[in-house]
């Protein structure tokens, strides 16, 4: 985002209780909320869970959920697992960076979910 948007990010950050960072990029005018930790990832996640996306990103956050899940098992200490986090990634948003295009040249992208009919929850 824009740095101008910054009270925005900070909104965002005190509303999931103070998780995560918010960092100015190099060189640009933008900043960025991270959340690094994988214990406060599961903070993050539960909200999803709770309030769902209701566009495609949804089966970003499917595929992103599965790749903490992965992690979560450990499963990413192996080369298979490394190539399963890497073959979701594949699938999300924009797909891989050249560098990791490079680094794992047998990518076998994962089924993006099809996300249909999504309604806002009701909160209560």
């Amino acid at each position: 985002m824009h740095q101008k948007d910054r009270v925005l990010l900070e909104s965002i950050r005190n509303y999931f209780n103070g998780v995560g960072s918010i960092y100015k990029e190099e060189k640009k005018d933008s900043i960025k909320y991270k959340v690094a930790s994988v214990k406060e990832l599961s903070i993050i996640i539960d909200h999803f869970d709770k309030y769902p996306l209701i566009t495609q990103k949804q089966a970003d956050y499917i595929l992103f959920k599965q790749a903490v899940e992965l992690v979560n098992r450990k499963e990413h200490l192996t080369s298979e697992g490394l190539q399963k986090i890497v073959n979701i990634r594949a699938s999300i948003n924009i797909g891989l960076t050249r560098a990791l295009t490079e680094s794992f040249p047998n990518v076998t992208p994962v089924s993006r979910p099809l996300v249909l009919n999504q309604k806002i929850k009701d909160p209560n």
